[in-house]
């Protein structure tokens, strides 16, 4: 199946079980100036979960854009370097609110991956909370699922709360064997592990008690239902693939990536990190750019600022020096515009912003980034592991050179920063960097507000 067949099967099967397919809400929350992005599928139903919204159904079902960059939840520095790490993502996703409970959500979920999908029953696993024993009843009863495939974990693994008081509720997730070739090895693997042979394909959260400030559960009079199911990592289950990365999703995205760099997607492990980083970068930047955020030093800006110059430092890895983030924003829109619109309407606009991101960017590391290579050199060749925070200073006075791209070189040279030395510097000198910024952050700001204006 495409990914195209597969969120379009996703909709269609809940659709004919009487649930809304509901359009997918923005990336930018904002009725929710307290969540930096959109980060799954409930967050556009918060309201009605929590009683003060009402919708005109009582079940949906959604494919929502999501973003995990900054903030609590955020996979940045793990992107490109793992087989199902993403900033942008989607979540497929169906709602309860008060209708049905714990039997139906489990059904629905079986009935959809093993007669729609097709997925071989006897790779299927599923955990439950270790106090419900509810749950477990009904996996055993309504699916017949092997017992030994229903594994209960603790609140840790199975136990979700949207804060520390509120909705809550036991959770169960439905997991794939992916091999013993695909896991860490140990004869002690098993559902739970923190390696990809035991896939988590998606989480059924059974929200039925409210926590009080002193801890207390006290059963909601109306329990509901929100699950989630990234679209990424089943459609990577589906077409036979271990790594996200190699599925139709980004196809063109990779493509489009080689053909700018003459480097082929699987040359090398090195330009492989670098390929899938891009990839999943343009994507965020282009619908972070499509949704009027634009690069700066603070809150969604910074993060998108720091997205653009991770992409950007890996473009040079590929011998990419040039501007050429926004040539990929094309393969991004060429794929996804019909479903999302917005990145088609604001095409012109995004590759400008992006273009003049990656200009300013150019100029910001050309000098820097040459003596940083110099300084991990040094490091390395006298032993250490550490480069010291007077070092990564001098380069930010100097050439504003970022310490949060200082750190992702670093790590990438299997190096750490002293961090707390870097503090130090920057207290001493506090007054200067805060002119430098100030200033160089009036001159973009400048710049951006004449873009939008156009």
């Amino acid at each position: 199946m495409t990914s195209r067949e597969i969120r379009e099967s996703f909709l269609r099967f809940f659709s004919e079980k009487g649930h809304a397919v509901v359009k997918s809400s923005p990336l930018v929350p904002h009725d929710d100036p307290s969540l930096l992005f959109t980060n799954a599928g409930m967050v556009q139903f918060k309201g009605v979960f929590l009683g003060i919204e009402s919708r005109p159904y009582r079940r949906a079902a959604s494919c929502q854009k999501c973003m995990r960059a900054g903030g609590k939840h955020s996979d940045l520095e793990n992107v490109g370097h793992t087989a199902r790490h993403h900033t942008f993502f989607e979540m497929l996703g169906n709602f309860s609110f008060g209708d049905y409970f714990k039997k139906e959500a489990i059904s629905l979920a079986w009935e959809l991956l093993t007669e729609w999908f097709k997925l071989p029953k006897e790779r299927l696993y599923a955990t439950v909370y270790e106090e419900d024993d509810e749950a477990e009843r009904i996996w055993k009863d309504e699916t017949g699922i092997e017992h030994s495939r229903i594994v209960r974990l603790g609140a840790k693994d199975n136990f979700w709360q949207m804060a520390d008081t509120g909705p809550c509720g036991p959770c169960s997730e439905i997991l794939i064997d992916q091999g013993e070739s695909v896991g860490c090895g140990s004869k002690e693997c098993a559902p739970g592990c923190d390696c990809d042979r035991f896939l988590e394909l998606w989480n059924l959260v059974f929200m039925q008690y409210n926590r009080d400030e002193e801890g207390k559960l006290t059963p909601l009079p109306h329990p509901s239902i929100d699950t989630g199911m990234g679209l990424e990592r089943i459609t990577a289950v589906l077409q036979g693939k271990l790594n996200n990365f190699d599925t139709d999703l980004f196809e063109p995205i990779i493509r489009e990536i080689s053909t700018l760099s003459g480097i082929k997607y699987g040359a090398s492990p090195d330009t492989d990190a670098s390929i899938r980083v891009i990839a999943d970068h343009v994507r965020a930047t282009t619908f972070l750019l499509s949704e009027g955020v634009v690069p700066s030093n603070e809150g969604r800006g910074y993060v998108l600022r720091r997205i653009i110059r991770r992409a950007s430092r890996h473009a040079r890895l590929l011998n990419l020096h040039e501007p050429c983030l926004y040539k990929i924003v094309i393969p991004v829109i060429d794929s996804m515009g019909d479903l999302y619109p917005e990145i088609t309407d604001e095409r012109e606009r995004t590759q400008k912003l992006l273009r003049i991101e990656e200009e300013s960017f150019t100029r910001t590391i050309e000098l820097g980034m040459n003596i940083l290579d110099e300084v991990i050199a040094r490091i390395k060749k006298q032993g250490e592991t550490v480069i010291p925070g007077e070092d990564v200073f001098k380069l930010h006075d100097t050439y504003g050179f970022p310490l949060d791209l200082a750190r992702d070189i670093a790590m990438d040279a299997g190096l750490s920063i002293d961090e707390e030395g870097f503090q130090r510097e920057m207290e001493m000198q506090r007054k200067r960097a805060r002119a430098v910024w100030s200033a160089e952050d009036r001159t973009m700001t400048s710049v951006y507000s004449e873009i939008v204006k156009e």
